[in-house]
């Protein structure tokens, strides 16, 4: 984000009382040597924000010794603090809409431009609020929150789970996290598989898959992870961000839109309600979603469903299992053996017709199902043991007016393909930036109507490929599990080599190029390293995340101001390409980013090789990395930057113009 010095104006002194909306806090314990005759203005109006627990929500004041501190961006008459406007305001105010949370103010330091939701005055307590802080929500509110949004999260939990469900996640989904922040972190928290493998009961392979521990999106293929650290990992960076504020104990009880707002009525641990103003909604609250059945969603089973018993493990001593993931295609037993981080792994039992539900949920069972793979209580502690019972089902409809659903809340699929909290992940990356496009003005809000277009079609294609995967799993009659082992065997006869995971399911619809675009728009675009001025590296982290136009040549003469303002203003990474053995470039050409250019060599080949395969020269990538389309020539460069701007009917903002030339 753009920065720019701090600078107090002079003190203007102000009689007029603010409205509800300014009275952004309470508990205010402003000194006396703090407030002018009329009011606090100012160098004076720095004062403490509330303690860590309350940060964001609202905005009440504290001890300076904490640190942390809230410049007001304009005079707060001394109306404010009578004592019934602080009771008034305590249990129900926004966090301030005009004011910054930082650090103590030091000589040099400089203050983020605020964006133009953040100058403008709303209503609500935020711009978005997020029902359920597992991962999708989590990831969803720090992703709103690293653009300027206010977020609100809603968990019902008083505390964080302490026990996983997922287990891993793909190098595409490993991608997305790292535009969270977090990317220097995950390594600490996974590791890479190895590979896949289906066996038959008599140890024959029926699939095998490698995994590379550097994929084609710069990410090992498979990430086995512990999913509490995972969490741990995202709640940290929203601590960090001022536009979070997460409010754990809160369960949501009823929804109402009226306005241009939507309204949360909030039940709280304690027994008191309260209201939750936003102007969109984002039901992450699971399998059971509050939100979902609240609109009357309705759902598509597909009614393939089977229990199996659930046992994760943390191993006594270091043990290497090779591959990571075993599927034991028995019919006595179907079994799955996966890696669920440092120090942790995963059986899973399927329960056979004729065996009850509890006989199979007992502690005693799981130590004699996990006994043949040389886990015992002396080897491991058994961290958990329950029956779970998969589906595969979709929403039929993932928005309702300003509700959307995203993550379990809008689909469950089987386990088979690792797919569940992945395609969570991938709803959380495409849904962040098009609202963040619409409350910025800079799209319309059938922009979001493209998320549930997108999205649907991809969970449904993944839900379906889970369930023909369970389907050729989950046999136990002897009979037909012969004939299954006979024909994959006999389709792999002469197979010595590995076989290497798919590439990320393209988008076929949806917002990107016309079908005259062609390949490869949809596709997931590639990572590999490049070079810059400061140094080699993977390209997100050496060019910058958000809408990326990656060319060969200069564009911008063939732009012109008008549409280099419409790429300004949606915060694009104009790239320029240079061919492997290039020299680096030193910086010569001006800032980088959206309002310049920034150049790059391909070092790995990879970028310029994509680029001819599919005969352009030209990318505009998405910032969810999916390629809005390509183009060849300084014609078409400009055509496809038209058909974008065409799409999301955004105009030019006023002055975009002139701070582009």
């Amino acid at each position: 984000m753009p920065t720019r010095p701090w600078t107090c104006a002079p003190p203007v002194r102000s009689a007029r009382t603010p409205d509800r909306a300014a009275l952004t806090g309470a508990r205010w314990s402003a000194a006396r040597s703090s407030a002018a005759p009329g009011g606090i203005h100012g160098p004076a109006a720095t004062i403490a924000h509330t303690t860590p627990e309350r940060r964001g929500a609202p905005c009440g004041i504290s001890s300076p010794d904490r640190g942390i501190h809230l410049i007001l961006a304009r005079p707060i008459p001394r109306a404010c603090f009578s004592a019934s406007r602080i009771k008034r305001a305590w249990f129900r105010a926004p966090p301030c809409p005009r004011a910054f949370f930082l650090r103590p103010l030091r000589v040099g330091m400089t203050m983020p431009t605020m964006r133009p939701h953040d100058r403008n005055e709303s209503p609500t307590d935020a711009d978005v609020a997020v029902v359920g802080n597992g991962p999708v929500g989590a990831a969803l509110s720090v992703l709103l929150a690293q653009r300027g949004l206010r977020v609100t999260v809603l968990e019902r939990r008083p505390r964080p789970y302490t026990l996983p469900r997922a287990t891993s996640f793909d190098g595409e989904t490993a991608r997305l996290l790292a535009g969270t922040g977090i990317g220097d972190l995950v390594g600490r928290i996974t590791e890479p598989a190895t590979g896949y493998q289906w066996h038959t009961a008599a140890g024959e392979t029926l699939l095998d898959i490698a995994f590379s521990p550097g994929g084609r999106y710069g990410w090992p293929d498979a990430n086995t992870m512990h999913q509490p650290a995972l969490e741990r990992l995202l709640a940290d960076r929203a601590a960090a961000l001022p536009g979070v504020t997460v409010l754990r104990g809160h369960r949501v009880v009823d929804i109402g839109e009226r306005d241009e707002r939507v309204t949360l009525t909030v039940e709280t641990d304690d027994g008191a309600d309260r209201e939750v103003t936003a102007r969109w909604v984002v039901g992450c609250d699971g399998a059971n979603s509050f939100v979902r059945e609240h609109l009357g969603v309705p759902v598509t089973d597909l009614g393939f469903s089977y229990e199996w018993l659930l046992c994760d493990v943390e191993l006594r001593e270091p043990r290497e299992f090779t591959p990571t993931n075993v599927q034991v295609c028995d019919p006595a037993r179907p079994t799955t053996l996966v890696g669920s981080g440092p120090g942790h792994r995963r059986w899973e039992f399927m329960r056979l017709p004729g065996e009850s539900s509890a006989e199979l949920n007992r502690e005693e069972t799981a130590w004699r199902l996990l006994k043949p793979y040389g886990v015992t209580p002396e080897t491991a502690r058994l961290l958990r043991s329950t029956t779970y019972i998969f589906r595969a089902a979709w929403a039929d409809e993932w928005r309702s007016g300003r509700v959307l659903l995203a993550g379990d809340a809008a689909h469950l699929m089987p386990p088979f393909a690792g797919q569940g909290m992945c395609s969570g992940v991938r709803d959380a990356a495409n849904l962040a930036w098009k609202l963040d496009l619409t409350l910025r003005g800079l799209a319309d809000a059938s922009l979001l109507d493209t998320y549930a277009e997108e999205r649907g079609q991809h969970v449904k294609e993944s839900i379906l490929s889970s369930v023909q995967l369970g389907r050729v799993i989950c046999v136990t009659d002897p009979a037909a599990a012969a004939d299954r082992d006979a024909t994959v065997l006999a389709g792999r006869r002469g197979r010595t080599e590995p076989g290497a995971p798919e590439a990320a399911k393209p988008l076929t619809a949806g917002l990107l190029r016309g079908p005259a675009g062609g390949q490869p728009a949809g596709a997931v675009v590639p990572q590999a390293r490049v070079s810059g001025e400061n140094g080699t590296g993977l390209f997100d982290e050496v060019v910058g995340r958000g809408f990326v136009l990656l060319t060969t040549e200069d564009p911008r003469p063939a732009l012109g101001a008008d549409r280099c303002a419409f790429l300004a203003a949606l915060d694009t990474r104009v790239v320029r390409l240079s061919p492997p053995g290039a020299a680096r470039p030193a910086g010569e050409n001006g800032e980088s980013g959206a309002e310049g250019l920034t150049d790059v060599v391909d070092t790995d080949g990879v970028y310029g090789g994509w680029l001819a395969e599919h005969g352009a020269t030209a990318l505009l990538v998405r910032p969810d990395y999916h390629v809005f389309g390509a183009a060849s020539g300084a014609e078409g460069t400009a055509a496809l930057v038209d058909d974008l701007r065409e799409r999301l009917a955004a105009p030019v903002p006023a002055g975009a113009a002139s701070r582009a030339a």
